[in-house]
């Protein structure tokens, strides 16, 4: 019999559920990923004991949506969600059933579920429950709808996204009835909300297969969450330093940089300003003057769009704006360029930088790498030796300004810049002598 390792405080509601005469199994996701020996992020139990009753059995319960069976459970500082077997009634918008009809069979509830490798369910007496198969698909790699996959579409548009995202997560196939669907049905995500296809992107694009973007576009779910990567997929680049299409180059770019959100947002928006900014000279060469610029627009119009959080759109739309820039192979240029971006910042522009250059052509590319790798050392010397890149690093501050009789306001901001702009130069005047020196020189 297949075993799994329980939590303490799951086996405890497992059997108070049995001792009271109930059913109950752990259930979805927490049985995936313990087959594939995965730590679970959560444990999610299923019984045939109705929501009042299960108040009854524990002395801390939450009503977290008991109005579809689910009562969360609260064991010391942690929570599981116990919910009864359900059937869920039509689907009115793409997402929500009208209504759930609670059930004693514990088949009947997982029918309703999306894929079969999130249909098991377990328990120490009985074992591995998998009507589905789900047990061979995880074996097989494959992603398959638990029934008619039309019909898990219909009920539920947002599953369209979690196929692929688990595609992506776990390096699996879509099954072809499964796929098909997805072509057929990719349209009814215009009904689904921008945070919940937020959700579902994040998780593919820093999943270790962020490649699986392609499967986005060829299914047609890119047309509709993501517009502006499809009228540049195939968009190709007669340039010496591209061998892909804009979009080959910006998928392969994607899965050149760690995976940390905005970096790999940072990758995905670098350059969908290329097809409105695309001319041929005479020697049919292809150019892109002015995309950084648009590029740069358009993740912030986007990342607005799907509802981003403000600091990874500053963050996103910093990296973007930047990754073309040139910047001279100086200590005090890259000190400014520091400044400018902030040091944590400017240290994901080269990773940036890194990740462009190694989804482009062989053309410069030892030139290029020995840029980036010189840049890489001078921002590594600059923090080894502490220098000042901003206004807070300076030996004075405005405190000391105003003992020194420079009136408060906007005029100390300005001294304190400007005094900056010279340690920038030369990181040996940051001392308060000599600081106090070029403040009379200012004044």
């Amino acid at each position: 019999m297949q075993k799994i390792d329980l939590p303490d405080n799951v086996k405890q509601i497992l059997a108070a559920l049995k001792d009271a005469g109930y059913e109950g199994y752990v259930v979805g996701g927490c049985v995936r990923d313990s087959l594939l020996n995965r730590q679970p992020d959560d444990w999610d139990i299923t019984t045939n004991a109705k929501p009042l009753q299960i108040k009854e059995l524990f002395k801390r319960t939450v009503d977290t949506g008991i109005q579809h069976g689910t009562v969360t459970v609260l064991c010391g500082n942690d929570t599981y969600e116990v919910t009864t077997y359900r059937i869920d009634g039509e689907y009115e918008d793409n997402r929500h059933p009208k209504k759930v009809e609670f059930t004693a069979d514990l088949i009947e509830d997982l029918k309703r579920r999306d894929f079969t490798i999130n249909a098991m369910a377990y328990n120490d007496t009985e074992g591995l429950i998998d009507e589905f198969d789900g047990i061979g698909d995880l074996n097989a790699g494959i992603i398959r709808c638990v029934g008619d996959p039309r019909e898990r579409f219909n009920e539920d548009a947002l599953r369209i996204m979690r196929a692929v995202r688990f595609s992506a997560q776990l390096g699996y196939a879509i099954e072809k009835n499964t796929l098909s669907a997805i072509k057929e049905l990719s349209p009814n995500l215009r009904n689904i909300s921008a945070e919940r296809i937020n959700t579902e992107l994040t998780k593919l694009i820093v999943s270790p297969n962020p490649g699986h973007i392609r499967i986005m576009y060829e299914t047609g779910i890119c047309d509709i969450i993501l517009p502006e990567l499809s009228e540049v997929m195939n968009l190709e680049q007669n340039n010496p330093h591209h061998c892909y299409s804009v979009g080959e180059h910006i998928i392969k770019s994607v899965e050149a940089i760690e995976p940390d959100r905005a970096l790999r947002y940072a990758m995905l928006f670098h350059d969908l300003g290329k097809k409105d900014t695309r001319t041929t000279d005479e020697d049919g060469i292809d150019h892109f003057r002015g995309h950084v610029q648009l590029s740069a627009q358009m993740a912030v119009d986007i990342a607005h769009r799907l509802k981003f959080d403000n600091a990874t759109i500053s963050k996103v739309k910093k990296l973007v704006a930047y990754h073309d820039v040139k910047i001279e192979l100086r200590p005090k240029y890259v000190r400014r360029m520091m400044n400018r971006l902030g040091s944590d910042d400017f240290a994901d522009l080269l990773k940036v930088k890194q990740a462009d250059m190694e989804a482009q052509s062989d053309y410069k590319r030892k030139e290029k790498q020995r840029e980036i790798d010189e840049l890489k050392a001078l921002y590594e010397q600059i923090i080894k030796d502490g220098d000042c890149v901003k206004t807070s690093d300076l030996a004075i501050n405005g405190k000391d300004l105003i003992d020194m009789g420079v009136n408060q306001g906007p005029e100390i901001g300005s001294i304190l810049n400007r005094l900056l702009e010279k340690v920038m130069d030369d990181p040996a005047l940051n001392t308060k002598e000599k600081l106090t020196e070029l403040l009379d020189e200012i004044l």
